[in-house]
């Protein structure tokens, strides 16, 4: 039985579109160009579109899900394999979620210990940062929708930034065009993924969509602005830095605002860092509550509870993470992860759902 979701913590279907723009765009736009050209070279940007494309297949396997269902994956989950089977297949989804909140917030701050403060301690920092995202996800699904409209909004001046690069850019970088095999831009579609991934979290807020058919065209269209602004950002990337001076750039994007030059501010990036809080802190928000969520519906615990214990574990683990190995370890560990749930396990429940159906629609009939 699907839980009662009362109309007033409903949000509107458009609102859809900045959940998952928060949750695609976040830390990885900082460094991912240097990781796809490593492996297709300049030719990269066309990994760029692929993945991008390759979404939206996903995306409209998502929604048939949750519309067969009639609810939200815990519930698909109970529809497959009946209810404890189906509590027992959405806990894992808990982990995943706390591994891409340790990600996002571990790689924030190693890149805040780089750039500004190198003797920033990671567990206070960390402590703050949950204490605020708690605080938030008190208020409801509503107020964490609103912190991610508030977290495309007003960071979204800094698309401007880049236009700083224009005039010191050879577009000639690029050239020759398909220099590289098929396998190292499917390998580099492969990687870009990693970046992209997000969308994913139609599974868990499904439910708390009003007229949530509505909001299947947001998401597409969602889609298609993070893969235009991420293949535009790969372009300017690759004009700008030679293909020897990307390779040893781990952070292009924010080598990038070192030459954004105003009469009023000599160094940029530090605007530029303190800004991605904003964007940073709506995907703890989003990815913390859809963790709380998933421990509410299989234990019946409250949710706010459920956030309690979940940072507590986040704030625990952090700490473990010291060196830059081990946080790209991090990245790369919960990126396949993510991968696998995106295109191997989504299809795959997307599959076992329609022969359900099928197969409970026989039953009924005979």
């Amino acid at each position: 039985m699907e839980h009662f979701i009362p109309e007033k913590a409903k949000i509107s279907p458009f609102l859809v579109f900045f959940i998952v723009h928060q949750m695609q765009f976040g830390v990885g736009v900082l460094g991912f160009q240097r990781i796809i050209a490593q492996t297709a070279g300049y030719d990269a940007w066309i990994a760029v579109l692929i993945a991008g494309l390759s979404i939206h297949v996903i995306v409209w396997m998502i929604y048939k899900i949750v519309e067969k269902a009639n609810g939200d994956i815990m519930t698909a989950h109970s529809f497959v394999f009946g209810k404890k089977i189906g509590k027992l297949m959405s806990l894992p989804f808990v982990i995943y979620f706390i591994l891409i909140t340790l990600t996002t917030l571990r790689t924030y701050i190693d890149v805040i210990q780089v750039w500004m403060f190198p003797d920033l301690s990671t567990f206070w920092y960390s402590l703050g940062f949950c204490c605020l995202a708690i605080y938030i996800i008190f208020g409801g699904f509503r107020i964490v929708t609103g912190v991610a409209y508030f977290g495309t909004v007003l960071p979204a001046y800094l698309i401007f930034t880049f236009s700083f690069i224009i005039p010191y850019s050879d577009i000639r970088n690029l050239l020759p065009i398909f220099d590289h095999s098929i396998m190292d831009l499917v390998t580099a579609s492969y990687q870009m993924s990693f970046t992209y991934l997000g969308y994913e979290v139609i599974l868990f807020v499904y439910p708390f969509i009003k007229e949530p058919q509505k909001s299947k065209q947001w998401v597409h269209l969602c889609v298609l602005f993070t893969t235009i602004l991420y293949t535009l950002l790969t372009i300017g990337t690759f004009a700008f830095f030679s293909e020897g001076q990307l390779l040893k750039n781990i952070w292009p994007t924010l080598t990038i605002w070192k030459i954004v030059e105003m009469p009023f501010v000599e160094r940029f990036e530090y605007i530029g860092i303190a800004n991605w809080i904003l964007i940073v802190l709506p995907n703890v928000c989003i990815t913390l509550w859809c963790a709380s969520r998933i421990v509410k519906r299989v234990t019946n615990l409250k949710q706010k509870y459920g956030v309690l214990m979940i940072s507590i574990v986040v704030l625990i683990t952090i700490n473990f993470l010291k060196t830059r190995q081990q946080i790209n370890a991090l990245n790369d560990f919960t990126g396949k992860i993510a991968f696998f749930i995106n295109y191997g396990y989504i299809p795959l429940l997307f599959f076992l759902i329609l022969i359900v159906k099928k197969v409970k629609k026989k039953l009924g009939t005979s």
